[in-house]
């Protein structure tokens, strides 16, 4: 019981329980005064409730703009340090920002909601989002809350990816949306990076997710597994391995604004790296924000280069019967022929050197594994190099 309800369960106590040990003798008082006594006990039961509230307010600071508590976590106390390849360590510095990536056109560096009132951690903590009883009640279970279905057959992707031996790194900018999201299912834009064979995947980007944040708005995601989902890989720091470093970006964090329907378009950028010297997967968030890294530790053949390269949007669909599920991906239109109705992920790169020398995507595979669902649409300008439009309402009189 937290200390609000303390206080009013001990004003119930004086207010209704100390009448019936101490009984009035009735027979000294009228029913007027009776009443007028009980008036004022309510009253002042009433004034003091509502002194405990305000008091309260005091004591405990508001949450973040976005409705999230936000917990400033010494670095090195972080829950990747409990994994057992990282206990006792304390998280690397940025190393240098690879000098061959050249992020071409304006996007929007999208700001996160919860550092809207000037907020943010001090030096040497992380903020963190507090974990919720409700929550965890949202979970199926509590051993699999942030983590991904295992059914690989319960996601829809529309992708452009390349494969081939070598890749250190990619990068793009991913235009942000709130789609329409079925409940326990999600509904995301990302960059994914995986080996050939191990089950190693790193994946990054922005997801609508109520059964993990028990909201339907945009937020800010990492994931990783090692075993394709089997038993390791959670989304943000809900189990043990991304190395934050960042005090004022929040893994999970509400971003805002977004775009609209025929209206203004907001985008960010994302980079995804291999340090030559550590190993170690750096992730870029905006613009010059390192949020952290995957330890090389976590990983079979990610500890070297990785094989497949993705960029697109995702939607995990629980109907294994009857009509196609109504969670959108994207803007959750079709109109490909408009830039400002359709999601977009632009200006596309790989980097394929230890050097980190990023180049346009070499010889692009693009599938939609419902086109009619969640179609996309490859481009090419000098601008935007490769980019790509996707998505769509998910069930309609094209995908029943």
């Amino acid at each position: 019981m937290d200390f609000s309800s303390q206080i009013i369960s001990l004003l119930l106590h004086f207010v209704l329980i100390v009448p019936l040990v101490c009984p009035i003798n009735s027979s000294r008082i009228s029913k007027h005064q009776l009443f007028n006594k009980t008036s004022r006990s309510d009253e002042e039961f009433h004034k003091m409730k509502k002194m405990i509230a305000t008091r309260l307010q005091e004591i405990n600071k508001p949450a973040s703009p976005d409705g999230d508590i936000v917990d400033c976590v010494l670095t090195h106390k972080q829950p990747a340090f409990d994994h057992p390849l990282l206990k006792g360590q304390k998280p690397l510095d940025p190393p240098e920002k690879p000098s061959g990536h050249n992020q071409k056109g304006n996007y929007s560096d999208i700001p996160q909601l919860w550092r809207l009132s000037g907020e943010s951690c001090p030096e040497g903590t992380i903020p963190i989002r507090r974990i919720t009883e409700q929550d965890l009640l949202r979970a199926d279970s509590i051993s699999h809350f942030g983590r991904k279905y295992i059914d690989r057959d319960n996601y829809e992707l529309s992708i452009g990816s390349v494969q081939g031996d070598g890749y250190t790194g990619a990068s793009a900018i991913l235009n942000v949306w709130r789609p329409k999201v079925e409940k326990d299912e999600f509904s995301a834009a990302k960059i994914s990076i995986a080996s050939q064979k191990s089950g190693d995947i790193i994946e990054a980007g922005w997801h609508v997710f109520p059964n993990l944040y028990g909201d339907d708005f945009p937020r800010l995601f990492t994931y990783w597994t090692s075993d394709l989902e089997r038993q390791s890989g959670c989304f943000n720091l809900k189990c043990v391995g991304f190395v934050q470093t960042s005090k004022k970006n929040l893994l999970g964090g509400r971003l805002g604004p977004v775009s609209t329907y025929n209206g203004k378009q907001y985008d960010f950028p994302l980079i995804i790296w291999k340090d030559p010297n550590s190993g170690n997967w750096w992730l870029e968030y905006g613009s010059g924000n390192f949020l952290g890294y995957w330890p090389a530790t976590l990983f079979t053949e990610l500890k070297g280069e990785a094989y497949i390269v993705e960029f697109g949007g995702e939607v995990l669909n629980l109907k294994r019967t009857g009509s196609h599920t109504t969670t959108q991906m994207g803007s959750g239109h079709f109109e490909f022929n408009s830039i400002n109705k359709v999601a977009f992920i632009r200006n596309m790169q790989v980097s394929v050197t230890e050097q980190n020398v990023y180049i346009d995507l070499p010889d692009p595979d693009w599938a939609a594994d419902k086109p009619e669902c969640y179609p996309l649409r490859p481009w090419y300008n000098k601008d935007w190099g490769n980019y790509m439009h996707y998505g769509g309402p998910g069930k309609s009189e094209k995908c029943p």
